[in-house]
C-alpha cells in the first residue's frame, strides 16, 4: 500500500550474466541506494521503459565483478523496495539438467530446491520481529503467465514451468551431483535466484525468473565439462533475447499492485507491533509501513 508521497509504483529488473544495461531508458536517472544491509550490486538505473518506471539492477555489477556467494540478496531487494518496486523480473543465466532444454531456450521456472549454505542472509527478519512467509507457490503466477505470452509471441522457445535447483558456487557441479539433480527431478541450476524469490516475498514483491539456458550441466558428458569460457558463447544471445521479452512484457504489468504476493505479509507477521524493536522497524520501514 502506497502513500501519496510514494513513487509510482515500479517494475524492477534484476540483471544476470550479459545483462548489465537496458537500451531504450527516457530520462534515465542513476540512485545509489543506501540500506541496513550494506550496499547493493550497484546504482540502480530508473527511468521510463515502455511506458512504465523500471528499476534496473545488474546483479552482479556493471562488468560482472560479484561472485554469487558474495552477492548482497538483502541489500538489493531492500534496495529495489524502498523506491516501490513491485514487480519483478529476474534475469539469470542456468544450466540445463534435461535434454529437452537447449542452450538459448528460456525457462520460467515455479518452483526451487535450495542447495545453499547461507540460508541466514535470505530473510529480513529477526532481531525481534519473526514471521513467516507462505513460499509453496514461490513464484508470482501471473507475472510468469505474461513472460511466457511476451516470449512465445517472439517466436522464442519457452519452458513454462519447472524447478530451479540452487547450489552455492562458484565452482560448478561435480558429475555426481548433476546426476542426483536430475534423478531428483530438477530442471535447471543456477547460483543466485532463490535467495531473491524469498526476500522479494517477504518485501511483497511479485517476482517471476526469466532463466535464460546458457550450457548442459556436466551430467551430459558428449558436451564436455561446463566451462566459464563454454558459457559465454551463449550469454550474449541470451542477453539480446531476454531485452527482446522484456521490451514487449513491462507494458502488460498492471499499473496497481493488489496480486497476492503484494499482500503476503498479511498472514506472515508473528510479533506483535507493540513489541517491534524500534532499530529492526526502522531498518524494516520500506517493508513493513503499511502495518
Amino acid at each position: 500500500m502506497s502513500s501519496e508521497s510514494d513513487p509510482v509504483p515500479a517494475i524492477g529488473v534484476i540483471g544476470g550474466s550479459g545483462l548489465y544495461e537496458i537500451d531504450g531508458f527516457e530520462d534515465p536517472e542513476e540512485i545509489r541506494v543506501e540500506t541496513p544491509f550494506g550496499p547493493p550490486s550497484d546504482a540502480i538505473i530508473s527511468g521510463k521503459f515502455a511506458g512504465r518506471r523500471v528499476c534496473f539492477l545488474p546483479r552482479h555489477a556493471r562488468g560482472h565483478r560479484i561472485l554469487p556467494s558474495e552477492l548482497n540478496h538483502r541489500a538489493n531487494i531492500w534496495a529495489l523496495r524502498s523506491l516501490n518496486v513491485r514487480w519483478i523480473i529476474a534475469v539469470t543465466a542456468v544450466g540445463s539438467l534435461r535434454e529437452k532444454y537447449e542452450p538459448r531456450h528460456i525457462v520460467l521456472p515455479d518452483q526451487f530446491f535450495d542447495r545453499t549454505s547461507q540460508r541466514p542472509d535470505a530473510t529480513f527478519f529477526g532481531n525481534g520481529i519473526v514471521a513467516h512467509i507462505d513460499f509453496g507457490d514461490p513464484i508470482s503466477e501471473r507475472l510468469r503467465t505474461l513472460l511466457a505470452e511476451s516470449a512465445g509471441n517472439l517466436g522464442l522457445t519457452v519452458h513454462d514451468g519447472g524447478t530451479y535447483v540452487n547450489m552455492d558456487g562458484p565452482a560448478f557441479s561435480t558429475r555426481a551431483e548433476s546426476e542426483t539433480h536430475r534423478k531428483l527431478g530438477f530442471d535447471v541450476i543456477g547460483m543466485t535466484n532463490l535467495p531473491e524469490a524469498k526476500l522479494a516475498r517477504e518485501a511483497e514483491v511479485s517476482l517471476a525468473t526469466l532463466a535464460m539456458i546458457t550450457d548442459y550441466d556436466c551430467w551430459k558428458v558428449e558436451e564436455g565439462n561446463v566451462n566459464a569460457h563454454a558459457v559465454i558463447e551463449h550469454v550474449q544471445a541470451n542477453a539480446e533475447n531476454a531485452k527482446r521479452v522484456l521490451a514487449t512484457v513491462i507494458s502488460k504489468i498492471p499499473e496497481t499492485p493488489d496480486w497476492p504476493e503484494h499482500q503476503a505479509l498479511d498472514t506472515a507477521l508473528i510479533t506483535d507491533k507493540n513489541l517491534w524493536p524500534e532499530k529492526t522497524a526502522l531498518d524494516l520501514a520500506p517493508i513493513l509501513k503499511r502495518f
